[in-house]
């Protein structure tokens, strides 16, 4: 009996104009960060923050994320093929010829909302939590674009299934079905940062600083680790490996995610924007002048 299937084949490449070639992924991670600002706009607005902090926002994650996604697969998965010649070294400054992790670009992330929060924050009334709470939501959808995008490339994907919904990977010569653990990725991360964005429009009033980062952390990494059972190994090492790196990676930010939402709950701070000069008659759902209770 032949198995039901999805036959893969579709081209990386959107259109080929000479030697320059339009891919998917390029054009889905960027307008992951285009949709990005817009989300991030509406908060700022929501919440009276200038909008004008925006684009130093838009370049960190930019930088950030790529710098961080790459460096994170140079370190994590292939040090030995990047730091054993001088050939493999100058490789670490060419992303286009693929090779980003995300555990590198989370941590990259983090890092620079905190330079972020440090220089823009006290000026303009919020702290590094609060910009983790925001930047997550955003991030959701960007996450999901990605993933998407290794879809198209063919790449990232999983064990052979026999399950209908398995894709068969022709460009990559691919002759079973096998889990689209891209799609599972993705999906996960688009019904997430779907639940964010009702909390944050129908429930900021009831939340604490700290729950949607908390919330991401543990759904995101979690998800990553239980889809990694079924998903090939990315690099030989990983072959031997009771848990793969992925899976090791995603462990402390599961850990550090239910830290934040225990944070969060007994500091009990606001998790909207709190500007000293609102007065008593302002809105509940745009300033707070002291912790929920």
């Amino acid at each position: 009996m032949e198995l039901l299937a999805i036959n893969w084949n579709i081209d990386p490449a959107i259109l080929h104009i000479g030697g320059f070639e339009l891919r998917w992924y390029s054009l889905l991670f960027v307008s992951g960060f285009i949709l990005g600002w817009y989300i991030m706009k509406s908060f700022f607005v929501r919440e009276k923050i200038s909008t004008d902090l925006l684009d130093p926002m838009l370049y960190m994650l930019l930088i950030c994320t790529i710098v961080g996604a790459r460096l994170g697969h140079v370190i994590f998965y292939q040090p030995d093929y990047y730091f054993g010649s001088w050939a493999g070294f100058l490789e670490i400054f060419m992303p286009w010829k693929g090779g980003l992790a995300s555990h590198g670009g989370t941590i990259a992330l983090i890092l620079g909302i905190w330079w972020y929060a440090k220089k823009y924050g006290p000026k303009n009334d919020f702290d590094f939590v609060w910009t983790l709470d925001h930047i997550v939501i955003p991030v959701c959808f960007a996450a999901c674009f990605i993933r998407l995008g290794n879809l198209f490339n063919s790449e990232i994907y999983g064990i052979p299934t026999n399950l209908p919904w398995g894709f068969v990977f022709e460009r990559n010569g691919e002759t079973v079905p096998c889990h689209p653990t891209q799609l599972y990725e993705a999906g996960t991360y688009l019904l997430l940062g779907c639940f964010l964005m009702w909390l944050y429009w129908k429930k900021l009033d009831k939340v604490y600083r700290g729950t949607f980062v908390g919330i991401f952390m543990i759904v995101c990494f979690g998800s990553r680790f239980l889809i990694e059972f079924i998903k090939n190994d990315q690099v030989d090492f990983e072959a031997d490996m009771l848990l793969n790196q992925g899976q090791l990676l995603s462990i402390p930010f599961v850990l550090l995610g239910i830290g934040l939402l225990i944070w969060a709950y007994r500091k009990k701070l606001p998790a909207c924007a709190v500007h000293p000069e609102a007065g008593p008659k302002a809105k509940p759902e745009t300033h707070f002048a002291r912790p929920l209770k």
